[in-house]
């Protein structure tokens, strides 16, 4: 599980902004108490999202990190420095308003009550883990000598800023390591820009490939449904089986097992690759047979070793504390 820190004001919440964007004061995760018709107070959570122009969806959860059906979905605007929630449901409305400090709220109608709720940091407990004896470091933020430019070898032109932390420069093109690997372990960090405004796979969009070919999702999905093609989907093969996005701007990870498709002889595949991914401390795919290769992959042979290559979508995604234990 994530580790919870402590209650902060929501403005200083995430990680210093991508790009010198500004951190949003209300996006992000929130957790307080439930009371219903006068019985003992449970525990609520929940993710407020940012959609542009002053618009926030809230979903509130009966807990975090496991894939289960919201209590309600709540569509809000910012009105005078709040954000006022418009009431949401069937036979019970749910409404809230949120200050950046509390989200608080009403239940009426077939169930009444009311809700409080603090902001929250969640943390991968791997966050910054450092590389045990033996581990081939990829990106410690030194330097970029260990990338190349997939398809054209061109030396790295991704942005290396100041504190360590590789950029994508879009429209650079995709970048793969000169070292190759079969199977391994992969400790990887990425944080996505702060994109309110765009949609779907325009938002905060890049993708980690093992051995060249298998990508791991890398999206801004924070709220979303947890599909296939959103962050820790394994792409148009299998959904993670929780949604453990963070909110964008904040600092992720993913801790891969990847085992190589198996060859015989002849060059027949015997054994498809098989994957085992932890997405900021959460296990989202056990042992996973992917059976293909995904799209946009790079080029090689799946019989050899193959190169990280991490994706350029066209948004400015960032990565860091980059390492393999071979296996």
């Amino acid at each position: 599980m994530w580790l919870s820190a402590a209650v902060l004001l929501a403005a200083a919440i995430v990680a210093p902004p991508v790009g010198g964007q500004k951190v949003d004061a209300f996006m992000g995760d929130w957790e307080g108490t439930l009371s219903l018709g006068g019985t003992e107070s449970s525990r609520i959570a929940a993710q407020v999202i940012a959609r542009g122009k002053g618009r926030y969806r809230a979903n509130l959860l009966p807990e975090f990190d496991r894939r289960v059906e919201p209590l309600a979905v709540l569509e809000g605007r910012d009105v005078d420095g709040a954000v006022e929630f418009d009431p949401a449901g069937n036979d019970t409305k749910w409404s809230g308003r949120l200050d950046g400090v509390e989200f608080s709220g009403r239940v009426e109608g077939a169930q009444r009550g009311s809700f409080s709720l603090k902001p929250v940091v969640r943390l991968s407990p791997t966050l910054g883990r450092k590389p045990p004896p033996g581990a081939v470091v990829l990106l410690d933020g030194s330097g970029t000598d260990g990338w190349v430019h997939a398809g054209n070898g061109q030396p790295c032109k991704w942005k290396l800023l100041e504190d360590g932390a590789l950029e994508v420069v879009p429209r650079t093109g995709s970048i793969v390591s000169k070292r190759q690997f079969r199977d391994h372990h992969l400790h990887i960090e990425f944080r996505g820009p702060f994109m309110p405004a765009a949609r779907g796979q325009k938002r905060g969009n890049s993708g980690v490939y093992l051995q060249g070919f298998y990508e791991v999702q890398v999206l801004d999905s924070y709220g979303l449904e947890g599909r296939d093609n959103e962050c820790g989907g394994i792409y148009k093969v299998a959904a993670p089986l929780v949604n453990m996005c963070a909110p964008p701007m904040q600092w992720q990870t993913y801790d891969i097992d990847f085992t190589a498709p198996r060859f015989d002889k002849t060059g027949r595949m015997t054994a498809h690759a098989l994957m085992t991914v932890v997405h900021n401390g959460v296990e989202i795919h056990d042992n996973l047979e992917v059976p293909r290769p995904t799209a946009a992959h790079g080029a090689g042979d799946l019989a050899q070793p193959g190169g990280l290559y991490l994706q350029d979508h066209g948004n400015r995604v960032q990565y860091r504390n980059i390492w393999v234990v071979e296996e």
